[in-house]
């Protein structure tokens, strides 16, 4: 097994319910650290550059506006397969399809307000990290 990081985002839904906590319990539970962590409100340059891969996507707008719509937490999870991990411990992006126990599961509301975003390879993790975080912020 191999020890990584991956990126997360505790998304406005989540905040606007108070659920930090709770989430990142899960993380913590599930063998993942918060090496780098902060609260932030995305602009919507931030959101339009950070989802820019479904530009073309009919949901991208509303994409947009949703993620600037409040605060929202960015953060450095590492562990064993990190990248994984972290996937399994959110739970499949609808929140009707995801397993119980997962983050999806008991605290998303629906498939655009599914309280959390995870990597979804060791490439993009690395990219989204860049994105929010300088390596002087990221420790151990």
């Amino acid at each position: 097994m191999v020890k990584q990081h991956t990126f997360s985002i505790i998304k406005p839904d989540a905040t606007e319910r108070n659920l930090t906590g709770k989430i990142n319990a899960k993380f913590e539970e599930n063998g993942l650290r918060i090496e780098a962590q902060k609260r932030l409100r995305m602009s919507h340059l931030q959101a339009r550059e950070f989802y820019a891969v479904h530009k073309e996507r009919a949901f991208y707008e509303e994409l947009v506006e949703y993620m600037v719509s409040g605060p929202v937490v960015v953060q450095v999870l590492e562990g064993e397969n990190a990248v994984l991990k972290n996937r399994e411990i959110m739970g499949a992006t609808d929140p009707a399809k995801a397993a119980p126990g997962t983050i999806r599961k008991e605290f998303g509301e629906g498939i655009e307000r599914n309280s959390v975003h995870g990597s979804d390879s060791e490439e993009n993790a690395k990219n989204e990290i860049s994105f929010f975080f300088s390596g002087i912020e990221i420790v151990g």
